[in-house]
């Protein structure tokens, strides 16, 4: 266990020391001029990408996750055949082609641009939905009817806070994912950094590519650190040991 710990730190301070030499790097060849010279256009294609990321992971959490729920009750168990391999089927399609086919559908603008990223959000989101409220413990929850507690107290105190790990891990996945996708909303006039991403890939002008392509990944960075964060606070705290001797026995066997 200590080899491998040493060989984890290592590797984290090797990539860690790779990625400052590239931005000292980058920094010294004026890379980041328009940051600092545009930044007002800056700020506005920043603003718009964090909407088009949030908007369409709010939509998709507001679809997964009932959908989720619902499949998971015993009742509707056979339902979640069907509505696993559709949300698998929208994975399949490649990111550009959803955004092209979202033209036809619903024109340009923000709108598709947001509709394009909702159909990647979905399967993550209700993939750890659905494997969260399916790992729940069935002596919980009879424990919890043995208390007389309703089914409704029963779903929101111990299905949903055993749950919660894996439920913010899918959108904590979806997130981070579509910070990266929505780059692509440029090509229909969504919005985003996409614009200075793919105007320096056209332009051969490696300041504007830079200039898009450092900050939607410290965004990405930013957002998987933030949900992390909320994943810890609103996992219960055995939950939280249950699942790192879990992962640390996974380890070890691997």
């Amino acid at each position: 266990m200590k080899t491998q710990a040493i060989v984890t730190n290592c590797v984290r301070i090797l990539l860690f020391s790779l990625v400052a030499v590239f931005l000292y790097w980058t920094a010294s060849e004026g890379m980041y001029v328009h940051l600092y010279e545009s930044s007002g256009e800056f700020f506005r294609l920043l603003g718009e990408h964090v909407a088009l990321v949030l908007v369409s992971s709010f939509v998709a959490v507001l679809v997964a996750l009932p959908l989720a729920i619902f499949v998971t009750r015993p009742k509707f168990r056979r339902a979640e055949w069907i509505t696993s391999n559709v949300a698998n089927l929208a994975q399949t399609i490649p990111s550009l082609a959803v955004v092209a086919l979202m033209i036809g559908i619903l024109g340009i603008g923000f709108v598709p641009a947001v509709f394009a990223l909702f159909i990647y959000s979905v399967l993550p989101i209700f993939r750890n939905a659905t494997a969260g409220f399916s790992s729940v413990n069935p002596d919980l929850i009879d424990a919890g009817r043995g208390m007389g507690m309703k089914p409704i107290d029963i779903f929101f105190k111990v299905e949903v806070p055993n749950a919660a790990y894996a439920i913010i891990g899918g959108l904590r996945t979806a997130i981070v994912l579509n910070v990266g996708t929505a780059a692509f909303a440029y090509f229909i006039g969504g919005g985003g950094l996409g614009l200075w991403i793919f105007t320096g890939i056209e332009l051969y002008d490696n300041s504007y590519l830079i200039s898009g392509a450092v900050p939607v990944t410290l965004l990405a960075i930013f957002f998987d650190y933030l949900l992390r964060g909320v994943e810890r606070l609103l996992t219960p705290k055995g939950m939280r040991v249950s699942k790192k001797q879990a992962h640390l026995k996974t380890t070890a066997t691997a």
